[in-house]
């Protein structure tokens, strides 16, 4: 029944669905983080945030690179593509910049800051599991790539963006 009635969407009704999983995805991320943050704390909230992060970034990233067909080690061209079919890409407003074996990727409107300050809640502290997050990725992307933190709540540094991250490839 499911595939019968994707296959009656047009490419823009199928798009907008896109968007609506990934809205729906990072609905449920939040409600149980948050879920967990009113009964036992931030800290205990933040715990099983980076447990489940250690693995879903992983999935996350090997079946985006089966998708996308890469090869074993598609260097930072490779992670580019990758980190933009993330499940939320869609939803941040983000940029990619490549210079020698140096990717940056910055989060310039991020929808869960946006939405907990919406919300009168304080920002999610996101840096300690962003740096799970990413540099699980990127390693299951290529092996060879390592990545830094360059800002991101509660350290910001650059307040043109909501988090910022160096990705350096070695060869």
């Amino acid at each position: 029944m499911y595939e019968d009635i994707l296959s009656t969407l047009s490419r823009e009704r199928l798009v907008e669905l896109l968007s609506l999983y990934a809205k729906n995805w990072l609905a449920m991320d939040g409600v149980w983080f948050q879920s967990v943050e009113r009964k036992l704390g931030m800290e205990e909230a933040m715990y099983h945030d980076a447990e489940a992060w250690k693995r879903f970034t992983v999935i996350e990233a090997r079946r985006i690179k089966t998708f996308l067909n890469l090869p074993e080690r598609p260097g930072l061209e490779g992670l580019a593509k990758a980190l933009s079919l993330r499940f939320y890409a869609n939803l941040n407003r983000d940029g990619v910049e490549i210079d020698g074996n140096t990717l940056i990727y910055r989060v310039k409107e991020c929808r869960v800051q946006s939405a907990r300050s919406r919300k009168g809640m304080p920002f999610h502290p996101c840096r300690p599991v962003g740096l799970i997050e990413y540099s699980g990725f990127a390693k299951e992307i290529d092996d060879r790539i390592t990545c830094e933190c360059l800002s991101c709540y509660p350290e910001v540094t650059d307040d043109t963006c909501s988090c910022a991250w160096r990705f350096t490839l070695h060869e």
